[in-house]
């Protein structure tokens, strides 16, 4: 019997850390156990002194298809000992809290991170990408966050920062999604190039973050960062967080949950998305 393959892959070459999410059989959807692991190579990466910039990628056809949802055919947890459940708001929101405290290693770290997005970033996936410094992403690739249409709000909210409040709205309020080299020109990505050179060309700009001293890279990104959160930004993530909790008291949600208990994920998910038809905004 051979060991369970590991949820993250980690390599530090020649300047840069790649980190890969490897749930290719899941489409890279997030468990809890593979945040909590990404948080921590994320830091391990931050104290490497060989280490200029962090690459964050993926394994399979695509990025990120979201948050792992199988826990949805359980019903919602009630307290177990003396810990929390997440029955009660309070509950839901200190849990969507303690995971973007996970996410936000991203933002947090000296060292830039560069997100090489192909396939489907969806949800979840695009609370990672857009935490990152810079997303470059392959012509066909595909943003979105379609849970937005029925289970909550976004947990992460760098959406406003990048887009603007209009493009944020028509996105968000819809669940539907944009191509990879549509999202670069409304800001959501900053480069999209066809999917057989996003290794090169993410490889490329690797390699030129690693010619520049690590201290200088961790004080432009961070006066950077420090001047997003004079314009809100870490408040409104943690405002996010606690939103998508509230978001989980909706009706919809209970429908969907009850849908994944009852007839499964799949017919649950079909359920949300097929009044919707064509989901891709074309610019």
């Amino acid at each position: 019997m051979t060991d369970e393959a590991p949820l993250l892959l980690y390599e530090v070459r020649d300047g840069t850390a790649w980190i890969t999410l490897n749930r290719p059989e899941k489409r890279n959807a997030l468990s809890e156990p593979l945040q909590e692991k990404l948080n921590a190579l994320l830091w391990e990466a931050d104290e490497d002194n060989r280490v200029h910039a962090v690459v964050l990628r993926a394994a399979g056809p695509d990025f990120c298809s979201g948050y792992d949802l199988q826990k949805y055919d359980q019903p919602i947890p009630g307290q177990v000992d003396h810990r929390r459940g997440r029955a009660k708001f309070d509950d839901d929101a200190w849990h969507q809290e303690r995971a973007l405290r996970l996410r936000m290693a991203l933002f947090d770290m000296h060292k830039p991170v560069i997100a090489q997005v192909h396939g489907r970033c969806l949800a979840g996936g695009t609370d990672l990408a857009l935490m990152c410094d810079m997303v470059i992403c392959a012509d066909d690739a595909m943003f979105g966050f379609p849970s937005a249409r029925s289970q909550g709000s976004l947990p992460s909210h760098m959406w406003l920062y990048l887009v603007g409040p209009q493009w944020a709205k028509r996105l968000l309020l819809t669940g539907d999604s944009i191509r990879g080299d549509d999202a670069v020109k409304i800001g959501l990505a900053m480069k999209a190039v066809p999917a057989d050179r996003l290794d090169a060309e993410v490889e490329t700009l690797a390699a030129r973050l690693a010619l520049i001293d690590a201290d200088l890279l961790s004080a432009n990104k961070r006066i950077v960062n420090l001047g997003l959160e004079l314009m809100g930004a870490r408040t409104l993530q943690r405002m996010a967080a606690e939103m998508d909790a509230r978001g989980h008291l909706a009706a919809s949600r209970t429908r969907f949950n009850e849908t994944v208990r009852m007839e499964g994920l799949k017919e649950a998910v079909r359920q949300r998305d097929e009044p919707f038809g064509d989901p891709v905004v074309k610019l």
